[in-house]
């Protein structure tokens, strides 16, 4: 049986990461203002996949038949969740990205109802309401209004949703570790591809750019699932996920240090996402004797967990 103090500490290191997700949006966002965006993405997920192997290295013998297409599948929607979001960020500020990714939450329910006929509940509709308006009010929130950034920021959502809705269902089938490693590989050849094709950028020579690298390559994604796996063991996944939920909320602080201006439409914008964030993560969807309840991770791996299902309300 896990000890208070232990509890205690997992929930400390999972706020510590959420902190972490929060900060690359406005590390990143620096980075590629001085480095070319797929070459900072496959270098950064190179980078990933050496820190994970080396942290799971058993990951290898995990792979079963089936493992390669669906973590292909997954690290295809990754990427274009990675590309637009940080395409998005040189249009947007690091605060307004935070929070519109944030949306992922709750797009993945709705699109859940249309691709696996799962009809999400009254609360859980109630929260994407809430998380909609608020995205009107913070898209009020800056000078601009609504900027091309923020649109590539929502497509990121969408395409985040859509990786959610392949790990809640042909995910649940395969070995955790082998997948993320599959999808941590797929983004990293596919952007250094592009990034070799198109941009031929070299290494970089800036260190605050490495420094953005070593960190969302390896704290914000290997060390980060190496964290999530142990808080499994010790705390549930509802509330791992509802730790997990501060992060827009640090990437909106930080984004704020750096000098993102919000106005009371953007703090009440801001409010209203978290708050459908929270009813659409905890109160979770329809499913076949279980509901699948996802650790919110904007910046790192969203790693499907499963607990026994609740009593409909």
């Amino acid at each position: 049986m896990t000890s208070r103090a232990t509890r205690l500490w997992v929930t400390a290191a999972l706020i510590g990461i959420a902190a972490v997700w929060g900060g690359t949006f406005v590390l990143v966002k620096d980075a590629v203002e001085r480095y070319p965006l797929y070459g900072f993405l496959g270098l950064r997920f190179t980078i990933a996949v050496i820190a994970f192997m080396l942290l799971f290295p058993r990951s290898f013998a995990r792979f079963a038949s089936g493992t390669l297409q669906v973590g292909v599948l997954a690290g295809a929607l990754l990427t274009a969740g990675y590309v637009f979001q940080t395409w998005g960020l040189q249009g947007t500020t690091a605060s307004k990205a935070a929070f519109i990714t944030g949306m992922f939450v709750v797009i993945t329910p709705l699109m859940q109802a249309v691709v696996l006929r799962h009809p999400p509940r009254k609360l859980t509709l109630f929260g994407v309401v809430l998380a909609v308006a608020g995205l009107w009010l913070l898209s009020g929130a800056s000078a601009d209004g609504w900027t091309q950034g923020d649109t590539r920021v929502l497509l990121c959502a969408v395409a985040y949703a859509a990786h959610m809705i392949v790990l809640g269902s042909l995910g649940t089938r395969h070995d955790v570790g082998a997948l993320t490693l599959t999808q941590l590989a797929v983004v990293a050849v596919v952007c250094a591809a592009i990034s070799l094709m198109v941009e031929q950028p070299g290494l970089p020579k800036d260190g605050s750019v490495w420094f953005a690298l070593l960190l969302t390559g390896v704290l914000a994604s290997a060390v980060a699932f190496a964290v999530q796996t142990y808080a499994q063991r010790h705390i549930s996944p509802t509330k791992t996920a509802l730790v997990l939920v501060t992060e827009p909320a640090f990437g909106g602080f930080f984004g704020w240090l750096a000098g993102d201006y919000f106005g009371i439409g953007g703090l009440a914008g801001s409010a209203l996402i978290l708050g459908g964030m929270v009813l659409a993560e905890l109160v979770g969807v329809r499913e076949g004797g279980a509901r699948v309840v996802h650790e919110l991770s904007l910046e790192g791996m969203p790693v499907p967990l499963v607990e026994p299902e609740e009593t409909q309300p």
